[in-house]
C-alpha cells in the first residue's frame, strides 16, 4: 500500500509540473504575441500593458508555486483584480453604469479581501510544518 501512495503521489507531482510548464510556455507565447502586436501596431496602450502585468503575475504565480510548492491565495486575487481594471479601461466606453460599478464594486471586493487575508496571516500565522 505504501508504494501505491509514494507512486502516486510520484505520478502527481510529475502532472503539476508538466502543467506548470505548459502554463510557462503558453505565457511566454501570449508575452511574444502581445510585444509583436505592439511592435506591429507601432504603438503602446495602457491596455497592452496592463495585459503584459496580467502575464507577469502569471508567470510569477508560477514561480512562487514552484519554489514553496504552495499557491499563494493573493496572487490569483491580485491577478483578478487587474483583470478587472482591464476590462474596464478597454471596454469603458462600451459599459453602461450598472456593468461599471459592478466591475469596480467587484475590484472592491476582492482588494478587501487580500486585505482580511493579510490580517489573518499576520494575526493568525500559520505553524511551521514538520519536514520530512
Amino acid at each position: 500500500m505504501q508504494s501505491f501512495q509514494r507512486l502516486s503521489h510520484r505520478a502527481l507531482r510529475l502532472v503539476e509540473r508538466l502543467v506548470l510548464v505548459v502554463i510557462t510556455i503558453a505565457t511566454v507565447a501570449a508575452i511574444v504575441e502581445e510585444i509583436g502586436i505592439m511592435l506591429a501596431s507601432g504603438s503602446v496602450h495602457l491596455a497592452d500593458l496592463l495585459l503584459l502585468f496580467l502575464y507577469m503575475e502569471v508567470l510569477a504565480m508560477v514561480g512562487a508555486y514552484v519554489d514553496s510548492g504552495q499557491l499563494p491565495v493573493r496572487m490569483p486575487i491580485y491577478i483578478a483584480i487587474v483583470a478587472l481594471a482591464r476590462y474596464l479601461v478597454l471596454d469603458m466606453k462600451d459599459l453602461d453604469n450598472l456593468r461599471i460599478l459592478a466591475a469596480a464594486g467587484g475590484a472592491l471586493v476582492l482588494a478587501l479581501a487580500v486585505l482580511v487575508i493579510r490580517y489573518g496571516h499576520v494575526r493568525f500565522p500559520y505553524e511551521k510544518e514538520p519536514v520530512e
